[in-house]
């Protein structure tokens, strides 16, 4: 099964306005680019439609909210790892000093659960 490809919004918008200023007619362009003459004149409705704007904005967006939720992402495995850091330093520390915490060894046997184990 073939690979949808999928073509930025700034080619998109070369390609219509070479189509429009008439440097080269649509069979030319389509067999440049390798695309079908119904994609061509798709592009072209939205280019009218000042459509690729919109696109550009909702991508400039999209990237923020992937590079704000990257960030948070990060934050989250730093704090993790401390945690992790000091809760074994805690365990540490209670065994040296002979405390009476439960220990979170496991168990020799494991228990199948039940009302009889």
């Amino acid at each position: 099964m073939r690979k949808q490809r999928k073509f930025s919004t700034e080619f998109k918008r070369q390609v219509v306005e070479e189509y429009l200023s008439g440097a080269s007619t649509a069979a030319q362009l389509c067999r440049k680019h390798s695309i079908s003459s119904g994609l061509l004149y798709h592009w072209r409705k939205q280019y009218l439609k000042n459509s690729f704007e919109a696109d550009s904005a909702r991508e400039a967006a999209q990237e923020e909210r992937i590079r704000q939720l990257e960030q948070a992402l990060g934050r989250s495995y730093l704090e993790n790892e401390f945690l992790k850091k000091a809760l074994h330093q805690s365990f540490e520390q209670s065994r040296k000093k002979g405390s009476s915490l439960p220990t979170t060894e496991t168990l020799s046997k494991p228990s199948r659960g039940g009302a009889n184990s």
